[in-house]
């Protein structure tokens, strides 16, 4: 048995180790906001926290996260009221909207260290992929979430 904190909620696993996280959320706990993409951490669409850090949970091993708080979409705010989310919607952002999960959560914790970004941060740190492509709303709603987290 594997016992992890998922939105502050304890669950006990009876998973192998070596599980990715991503599987743990989905399968075991029945958390589907957090979305499979490729399998091999590069497209993002799987990003979670894990004490606050975007992570990419398709490669995390639950293994390794006794003692560690992992927050997903789902533990972000249950009523879309979080500022990233309010500037998601707020600047149309999604087209098919299967990366949205894990762009928000990056962008959550991207904006921790990044309070004012500027389009260069913004591309050079959100490498999650859109296959959309509706990265100048993306960049849009970053700006917009920076400006409503100040006040």
């Amino acid at each position: 048995m594997i016992t992890i904190s998922v939105n502050g909620t304890q669950h006990q696993l009876d998973l192998e180790p070596d599980t990715p996280l991503l599987w743990a959320l989905r399968d075991a706990i029945g958390l589907t906001g957090t979305k499979f993409g490729c399998g091999i951490a590069q497209c993002g669409a799987c990003t979670v926290h894990i004490n606050g850090e975007a992570v990419r949970s398709c490669s995390v091993p639950i293994g390794g996260l006794a003692g560690a708080a992992v927050t997903t979409i789902e533990g972000l705010a249950t009523d879309a009221s979080h500022p990233v989310q309010q500037a998601w919607i707020a600047e149309d952002v999604p087209q098919c909207g299967y990366c949205q999960s894990g762009q928000i959560m990056a962008t959550v914790a991207f904006l921790k260290n990044y309070p004012n970004p500027t389009d260069a941060d913004i591309d050079a740190n959100i490498t999650n992929i859109c296959r959309c492509g509706t990265y100048e709303r993306l960049r849009r709603a970053i700006h917009r979430a920076a400006q409503m987290m100040k006040g």
